[in-house]
């Protein structure tokens, strides 16, 4: 569950930047789902509902993620850092919501 204060203009940029799939909306939300997968995430503007988001996203490479996102209006929050399996790095996006971008450039954990 991701709170923002336009449903439908973070729908479009998170189709467009993150190529989400729209799978359902209403008055007050939106699902998407990730292309890969049918797991989803609900955007929506409940103020019953709290703001704290935990989302990564698993990229092909961090590092050329980076430029790529910052010119769809996102602020790079950690530029590109090592981790066991790569690189990952925090950015916050035109809403605010803080988002993980990870690679598995050096391979799963084994």
């Amino acid at each position: 569950m991701i709170k923002v204060d336009d449903i439908w203009k973070a729908r479009d940029f998170y189709v467009r930047v993150f190529g989400m799939l729209p799978t359902w909306s209403d008055a007050s939300s939106v699902g998407l789902r990730f292309p890969e997968s049918d797991a989803e995430i609900v955007l929506h503007r409940i103020a019953e509902i709290p703001a704290r988001v935990d989302v990564t996203y698993l990229v092909d490479d961090v590092a050329t993620a980076i430029p790529l996102l910052e010119a769809q209006s996102c602020t790079i929050v950690e530029p590109p850092f090592e981790v066991a399996i790569g690189k990952c790095a925090v950015i916050v996006d035109p809403f605010g919501t803080p988002l993980t971008l990870i690679d598995m450039t050096k391979g799963p954990r084994e």
